[in-house]
Order: C-alpha cells, then sequence, then structure tokens
C-alpha cells in the first residue's frame, strides 16, 4: 500500500526515551516521529499548527496540584495536627522539667517535726533536736523555722489570721543533705525518736512517689493524644492520596502508556505530600511556640493578680519552652512530614497494583 500514512511505533522503549531505571523518563515517541518532553506529561501530547511554525503544547503542571482548594484545605488540617502535638509535647515537657526540680528539691532537703507536748518549752526541745543534728554526718545545714514561718506556710490554706500563732502549730526544723554522702535517714530517724517525745523526720518520700506518679500519668495521656493525632494524620493522607488519584487517573494512565513506572508516579506523589507536611508542620509548630511564648502573659492578664502567676511558676516553672523543648516540636514536623510522605507512597503503591 503506498500513501505517506506513518505507521505507529512498537510498543515499549523508543529513540529518545530513557526508561525510568535509576531516574525520570526524559522523553516520548510520538507518531509522527517527533519527541516530546514527558515534563509536558500532564497535558495533551500534541502541538497547535498555527502560522508558519509549530507551537509545542503548553507548560505543564504538576500531577496533584498544590494550589488547590482541596490541597489548601488539607495543608491546614495537617498544621492543625501538628499544632495538636506540639502543643501536647510542650506541655508533657514542661510538667516534665518541673517535676524534676521538684523532686530534685525535695531529695536535697527533709523535715523535722516538733509536736508541742503539755508541760514541755518547745524552744527548749527545738535547741535540744538543733545541736544533735548539727552534729550528724551529711548534714549540711540545719534551720529552725520561726512561729511567722509556719504560720506563713498555713496561710495558703488558712488565709491570714493571728489565730494561727495561738494555736498549738507543730515546729518545723529544715535539713539540706549532702547528696554525695547523705546520712542515713531511717537511723536518724530512730535516734530522733528515742531521745525526744514527739519528734518525728520526714524524708518526702511518699510525695515524691506521688508527683512520680502523676508525671508518669500526664507522659501516657501525652503518648496517648500523639498517637491519635499520628493516626488521625495518616487517615487523612490516605484520604486525600485516593481523591487525587481518582481525580487525576486520565493522566496517570497516560504516564503508564509512555512508559512511566509506578515508582516514579509514586514519587511524585510523595514529594508532593512531604512538601505539603513539612509546609503544614512548620505553620502548627511556630503557632504552638507562639503560644507558648505568650502563655505567661495571657495568665497574667486573665488572673488579673500576681498570686496566678506565682501559682504558675510554681506549677511548671517559667511557662515557656527552652532549646529542649523547641527541638521536641521541631522533631513532631518532622515526624508529620515522614508520616505524610510514607503514608502517600504506600497508598499511591497499593492503588497502583490493585488497578
Amino acid at each position: 500500500m503506498s500513501g505517506s500514512y506513518n505507521r505507529p511505533p512498537p510498543p515499549g522503549p523508543q529513540p529518545g526515551y530513557d526508561a525510568y531505571d535509576e531516574g525520570e523518563p526524559t522523553a516520548a515517541f510520538e507518531g509522527d516521529g517527533r519527541t516530546v518532553p514527558v515534563t509536558q506529561r500532564s497535558q495533551p501530547m500534541y502541538a497547535e499548527a498555527r502560522g508558519d511554525g509549530i507551537k509545542p503544547a503548553r507548560k505543564s503542571t504538576q500531577i496533584v496540584p498544590a494550589g488547590s482548594v482541596t490541597g489548601r484545605s488539607l495543608t491546614l488540617v495537617i498544621a492543625i495536627m501538628c499544632f495538636l502535638a506540639c502543643l501536647t509535647s510542650g506541655a508533657v515537657y514542661l510538667i516534665s522539667r518541673s517535676a524534676d526540680a521538684w523532686l530534685h528539691d525535695m531529695a536535697s532537703e527533709v523535715t523535722v517535726q516538733v509536736e508541742p507536748q503539755d508541760k514541755v518549752d518547745p524552744a527548749k526541745t527545738i535547741a535540744a533536736v538543733v545541736e544533735l543534728l548539727t552534729k550528724e554526718p551529711g548534714i549540711t545545714n540545719v534551720k529552725a523555722l520561726s512561729l511567722d514561718d509556719s504560720a506563713a506556710l498555713l496561710e495558703p490554706w488558712l488565709g491570714q489570721a493571728d489565730v494561727l500563732k495561738s494555736l498549738p502549730v507543730p515546729r518545723l526544723i529544715a535539713l539540706e543533705i549532702d547528696r554525695g554522702s547523705p546520712p542515713d535517714l531511717d537511723g536518724l530517724r530512730q535516734k530522733l525518736q528515742t531521745a525526744f517525745k514527739g519528734v518525728s523526720l520526714d524524708d518526702h518520700r511518699h510525695w515524691q512517689q506521688q508527683i512520680r506518679t502523676v508525671t508518669r500519668s500526664f507522659a501516657l495521656g501525652g503518648l496517648m493524644i500523639l498517637m491519635l493525632v499520628a493516626a488521625a494524620t495518616v487517615a487523612i493522607i490516605v484520604s486525600a492520596t485516593r481523591s487525587a488519584m481518582a481525580s487525576n487517573r486520565d493522566i496517570v494512565e497516560v504516564l503508564h502508556f509512555v512508559g512511566a513506572t509506578d515508582r516514579f508516579i509514586s514519587h511524585e506523589f510523595e514529594t508532593h505530600f512531604l512538601k505539603l507536611g513539612i509546609k503544614a508542620g512548620c505553620v502548627g509548630a511556630l503557632a504552638a511556640g507562639l503560644l507558648f511564648a505568650v502563655a505567661p502573659t495571657l495568665v497574667e492578664l486573665l488572673g488579673g493578680q500576681s498570686v496566678s502567676m506565682a501559682e504558675l511558676r510554681e506549677l511548671v516553672g517559667s511557662g515557656s519552652l527552652e532549646a529542649w523543648g523547641y527541638g521536641l516540636m521541631a522533631g513532631v514536623v518532622f515526624v508529620i512530614a515522614a508520616l505524610c510522605m510514607i503514608t502517600s507512597r504506600l497508598g499511591v503503591r497499593r492503588i497502583l497494583n490493585t488497578q
């Protein structure tokens, strides 16, 4: 048969096409003998005749458009998830840091309590106890608290009242111990109980255990919240990946027709979602960091009293994160971005394998 019909090329790799082994396809062979760059994969692979020349197809867009309404909504949702994760991580960090400070202070001090006894001068008893304690090894400082000091300790619970001074309030003696060579507290407790009536030693072990229990509970709760945020993020990315694959099905089919492998297509999707995860994660982390930075000022404004700030400092210190806290938030951004990339990769490959 004669004529000007150009026979289409046989299937398979053609001249001008670099098979996708390690790199990206560079060109595809057209039926009229021309080569068209595969970077124009998202546009129809044809040319328009205009005037006396040939105009190439328009510049291609990405497989998954980043500026679509769905993309912006997904970015907002991931940013909120990262914000919640950073907020949880920062709160757990603050509580753990404060608990460590409390435990350190409590482990460095013990308290001796002298209960008032009938027909016994408490001042003489306190002087004798202080004299005995100063001779004990491992004790660096001994300080007997006055009645005014004891009343000040009870003031947050009972308020200011002169009647406190007339009540039989136990007298306290604060001891600072050498943590390098601490004294035998059990032996010291037994010695005080034998030598003096109504004198006891409190090493704060019960309170230390309570603080550890509360701190572990907060840490466990924070871990559960982070796991829920991670699960929600994975579910959102899976749904977004399926939606993107469905809306760009024709483009994916064209890519397969010109020889693109599943690895290349999944790489396009995972790159898109990785960039989205980094962008959304940074936005959420910055919002959480800003909240921690202004938290002390907000508490002071909302509380309206200096007592609120004092209570906040007693609970979580200054209320602001240190370098380690902000580093933890940066780690959350990394985890969120990695989840977005890995979930998208696995989702796309699973969809392509089922087709």
